[in-house]
C-alpha cells in the first residue's frame, strides 16, 4: 500500500458507501468539490463536509483493518464516476490535527526503533524535521504518497498483539524471538511493517522492549496487563539462551529418533534380502544413533533442570518481594499502634461498659408518677394464691360406671327386627284418613 510500483486497492464497495452516494447526484457532487480556503466563508458547509468525509475515511479503515494508508489509496478508493474527492488532502490534515491519525514518519521518529533496519533512513535523518513539527505543528497537506497511520487502530490492534502473546505457550517467559512472535501474530499483522509498527506502539507504551543479540531480534513483554516492562538483562539474555538450545537439543533428538527408526528398518529389509553383512552394519549405526540419543537425553534434562531452577528463583523473587510489601504495609498500618495503647483502650471500653450498666439499673429501679410498689406485698399475694390452688379440689365430673355399646346379641337383633317387620303391617292396615296422621310408631320404636 502506497509503495513505489504497487496498484492502490480497488474503490470501495457498495457497502461501505453512504445511501446518496449512489442516488443524490447534487448532494455528492456539493461533497466531491474543493473546501473554500477559509472555514469563515461558510461554516456550515465547511462543517458539514467535513464530517462526512472524517466519518467516511475513519470508518474505512477500521472496516479494512489496515493502520496504514495515504491520500493516493483513499482518492482511488473513493473514486465515483471516473471522479475522486478534491477535499481529501484538506481532511486528512484536519484529521492530523485532531490526532486522528499521524504520519508514519513522525511516529516513527517519536520511539527508539533503531532496531528497525528499514527504517534507519526515516529515523536518523529526519528527527529535526520531526521535531519542529510536534512542537510547533505541521499544517501541510499530506502528500499523495505520504503514509498516514490510524491512531486508535493502531493502539487496538497492539493490544490485541498483547493479549495473543499472554495467551500462547510463549508467555512462559517473557522473552521470546522476533521470528516466533512474528509467526504468532501472522494473523493480526498482514504485512511485516504493519508488525513492525505493532512492537513500535507497545514499545511507546512501555511494554515491550527489543534488543538485538547475536543478529537476532529478541523481545521481552511486561508481565501483566498494566505492568511496564524493564530493560533487558543478562538473566533475561541467559535464560532467552537456555530456551534457544533446549529447542535444538529436542530438534536433533527427534531426527536422531527418526534416523534410529530408518536404521532398524534397513537392517530388517537386509536380513529378508540374505545381506547379513549390510543387515550387520545397519544394527551398528542404530546402536550409535541410540547412544548419541541417550547422551543428548541428558543434556537435555541438564537444560530442562536450570530453566526449572530458574522460574523457581523468579517465582520465590515473586514472593520474597510480595511478603516485603506486606510487612512494610503492616508496619506502616500499626504505625501508632501499641501494647500499652491497646490496654488502655480496653481498659476504658472496661470502664465505659461499667458506667452503662449503673445507668440502666439506676434509671429501671426509679418510680415513674407515683406507681411504685412495695415487692414484699406482691410475693406475699403470689403465695396466698398458690396456697388456695393446692388446698380447693378440683371439680371433676363423675366417672360413668356403665360400659358404654354394649355387645348385642344376634336373638335380640332378630327380635328388634320382627317387631319392626310388624309395625310396617300395621300401618298398612290402617285407612288412608289415618295416613294423615303424624306416624309416630316407627319413631318410637326407633
Amino acid at each position: 500500500m502506497c509503495s513505489p510500483g504497487r496498484a492502490p486497492p480497488g474503490p470501495a464497495p457498495a457497502g461501505d458507501l453512504p445511501p446518496e452516494w449512489e442516488t443524490d447526484d447534487e448532494r455528492m457532487a456539493f461533497l466531491f468539490s474543493a473546501f473554500k480556503q477559509s472555514r469563515e466563508v461558510n461554516s456550515t458547509e465547511w462543517d458539514s463536509k467535513m464530517a462526512f468525509w472524517v466519518g467516511l475515511v475513519l470508518a474505512r479503515g477500521r472496516r479494512r483493518g489496515a493502520v496504514r494508508t495515504c491520500l493516493r489509496e483513499l482518492q482511488h478508493g473513493f473514486e465515483r464516476r471516473g471522479s475522486v474527492p478534491l477535499g481529501l488532502g484538506t481532511v486528512l490534515r484536519e484529521l492530523l490535527r485532531r490526532g486522528k491519525m499521524q504520519r508514519e514518519a513522525d511516529f516513527m521518529a517519536s520511539v527508539d526503533s533503531s532496531w528497525i533496519s528499514w527504517g534507519v533512513g526515516v529515523f536518523i535523518l529526519k528527527p529535526l524535521k520531526w521535531t519542529l513539527s510536534s512542537v510547533l505543528g505541521d499544517s501541510k497537506v499530506p502528500e499523495e504518497e505520504e503514509v498516514l497511520i490510524y491512531v486508535e487502530l493502531l493502539q487496538e490492534k497492539a493490544e490485541e498483539v498483547y493479549r495473543l502473546y499472554q495467551n500462547s505457550a510463549l508467555s512462559s517467559h517473557p522473552v521470546v524471538a522476533l521470528s516466533e512472535l512474528r509467526s504468532l501474530c501472522a494473523s493480526v499483522c498482514p504485512d511485516e511493517r504493519t508488525f513492525y509498527l505493532l512492537l513500535l506502539q507497545l514499545q511507546k507504551e512501555k511494554r515491550v522492549t527489543i534488543l538485538e543479540q547475536n543478529g537476532e531480534k529478541i523481545v521481552k513483554f511486561a508481565r501483566g496487563l498494566h505492568a511496564k516492562v524493564s530493560p533487558m538483562n543478562d538473566v533475561d539474555i541467559g535464560v532467552y539462551q537456555l530456551m534457544q538450545s533446549e529447542q535444538l537439543l529436542s530438534q536433533k533428538v527427534e531426527s536422531l529418533s527418526q534416523e534410529a527408526e530408518k536404521c532398524k528398518e534397513d537392517a530388517r529389509s537386509a536380513c529378508r534380502a540374505g545381506k547379513k553383512q549390510l543387515a550387520l552394519r545397519c544394527l551398528k549405526s542404530k546402536r550409535r544413533t541410540e547412544r548419541r540419543i541417550e547422551e543428548l537425553h541428558s543434556k537435555l534434562d541438564a537444560v530442562q533442570g536450570i530453566l526449572d531452577r530458574i522460574y523457581a528463583s523468579q517465582t520465590d523473587q515473586m514472593v520474597f518481594n510480595a511478603y516485603q510489601a506486606g510487612v512494610g504495609a503492616l508496619k506502616l498500618s500499626m504505625k501508632d499502634v501499641t501494647v500499652e495503647k491497646a490496654e488502655n483502650l480496653v481498659d476504658r471500653i472496661q470502664e465505659l461498659c461499667d458506667t452503662q450498666d449503673e445507668v440502666a439499673q439506676t434509671l429501671a429501679g426509679a418510680g415513674i408518677n407515683g406507681l411504685e410498689m412495695d415487692t414484699e406485698e406482691l410475693e406475699k399475694e403470689l403465695d396466698s394464691l398458690l396456697q388456695d390452688s393446692t388446698r380447693e379440689p378440683v371439680d371433676l365430673p363423675p366417672v360413668p360406671q356403665k360400659v358404654l355399646n354394649p355387645a348385642i346379641s344376634d336373638a335380640e337383633l332378630e327380635a328388634e327386627l320382627e317387631k319392626l317387620s310388624l309395625c310396617d303391617g300395621d300401618l298398612a292396615q290402617k285407612t288412608p284418613s289415618a295416613s294423615s296422621e303424624p306416624k309416630t310408631a316407627l319413631g318410637l320404636n326407633l
